[in-house]
């Protein structure tokens, strides 16, 4: 079980350095496009904005956050989209300042949430280290298309653990997301992490094995990069081959993905 309280300074650690990325942005540079189709920067600090202030509700509003579970349950399709829009409007510098104030604002509920005590979500209820890891998750894969949209690229951080673990252990629901059966057999997965240790997760002795460089596992599992454009990553086994298709660590619907950048290596950046 993780440290509720490391996964939340990791979370803040994570929007800090997105938020630097975008704090000095000329206000025009706001509506730049990134690689989600229809997105522009603005769009992503919105939907982390939007997202974070559903995560307090839960914390702290249920009977708010019920309502936007029922609007969730009556536009399954789009309601994500309409919670990005319901802030992109607004003027880069109310944009970031209200993101801020939310995400601080988040922290605190989190911290103050009783041990043991599971929040509601949209999927099922959440401990705070586990709502914390999923807002961790967003903000890294949302801060890779701003990332990219910028033409910077980030050095990957210990942080990464966090997404990685989520794509591992949301296996089988990228197969149910599809309609289809997951394999009962436990897959093993060797990333090597930032620091170049490795980073393990399932039985050593399993058939169907991943390995490969954390990062790129991220970028795949996140959908921000194809799997023909991570060439460290490597499946034995044709259940772990399939995986590597099909793999995301977000809930709701399978997205389009990213198309492959016809460059046969290399990830995001």
């Amino acid at each position: 079980m993780a440290d509720p309280g490391a996964v939340l300074a990791d979370l803040r650690d994570e929007s800090e350095e997105l938020d630097a990325l975008v704090a000095a942005l000329p206000a025009g540079r706001w509506a730049e496009p990134t690689p989600a189709p229809g997105w522009c920067i603005a769009h992503q600090i919105a939907h982390l904005a939007w997202t974070d202030r559903q995560a307090l509700a839960a914390a702290s509003d249920p009977r708010a956050f019920a309502r936007a579970v029922e609007h969730a349950l009556a536009a399954p399709d789009t309601f994500v989209d309409e919670g990005a829009e319901e802030d992109a409007w607004q003027e880069p510098a109310a944009l970031l300042a209200g993101w801020r104030a939310g995400r601080a604002a988040l922290l605190t509920a989190l911290r103050a949430v009783p041990d043991g005590v599971k929040l509601p979500w949209f999927g099922p209820p959440m401990s705070v280290a586990s709502m914390a890891t999923g807002r961790l998750m967003e903000t890294w894969a949302h801060g890779q298309d701003v990332a990219d949209a910028l033409g910077v690229v980030r050095t990957p951080t210990a942080r990464l653990h966090h997404v990685a673990r989520i794509g591992v252990r949301a296996r089988n629901f990228a197969y149910t997301a599809r309609g289809l059966t997951p394999p009962d057999e436990e897959f093993r997965v060797e990333l090597r992490a930032p620091d170049g240790t490795v980073w393990a997760y399932g039985p050593p002795g399993a058939g169907q094995r991943i390995t490969g460089d954390a990062l790129e596992f991220c970028l795949l599992v996140t959908q921000r990069a194809h799997r023909d454009d991570l060439p460290s990553l490597r499946a034995e086994g044709a259940d772990a081959d399939r995986w590597l298709d099909i793999a995301q660590a977000f809930a709701g619907p399978p997205g389009p993905g990213r198309a492959p950048s016809g460059r046969g290596g290399g990830a995001a950046g």
